[in-house]
């Protein structure tokens, strides 16, 4: 989990763990499980997502390491 990914590959990964977007919000778009919403970068041609936003979004979304590597 220590490499930067595509916000493509990210949507993927939170769909595969039972989250649905994205979806368009005043600023940024969310992603969203029951109640939890949870913000996702904009995107940006050919920019990719950092390790350490990745895990803040993670921590934010309560997935953890494990879960993820395996969605």
């Amino acid at each position: 989990m220590a490499k930067p990914i595509s916000r493509k590959e990210l949507i993927r990964r939170f769909r595969n763990l039972g989250f649905t977007g994205p979806i368009s919000g005043s600023r940024h778009q969310f992603v969203q499980k029951g109640e939890l919403k949870v913000r996702i970068p904009n995107p940006h041609k050919g920019a990719s997502i950092d390790w350490s936003l990745l895990k803040e979004i993670l921590r934010q979304a309560g997935v953890k390491a494990s879960d993820w590597d395996k969605a």
